[in-house]
């Protein structure tokens, strides 16, 4: 699942479709799929690509020297 699929509410949908395609691929051969039926990943509530940390910094908190404004020399190969 993308996360554009989650963001714009596809993803119940897809999932639903996996499911069609999946039931109808182990009624063709059950033996592919050890006589047990095949189930799609639950549908995921998000997607992160980076997720939020836990720890919120409170309003008043001053970030440390490394914070991504500070003056370190930052590598620029790839």
């Amino acid at each position: 699942m993308t996360p554009a699929n989650v963001h714009f509410g596809q993803a119940a949908e897809l999932t639903r479709q996996r499911s069609t395609t999946l039931e109808a691929a182990f009624l063709a051969n059950p033996n592919r799929f050890k006589h047990v039926a095949p189930r799609p990943p639950e549908v995921p509530l998000a997607a992160w690509i980076n997720p939020p940390t836990k720890k919120e910094f409170a309003p008043t908190q001053q970030f440390s020297q490394h914070s991504l404004n500070s003056n370190a020399q930052v590598s620029q190969s790839h």
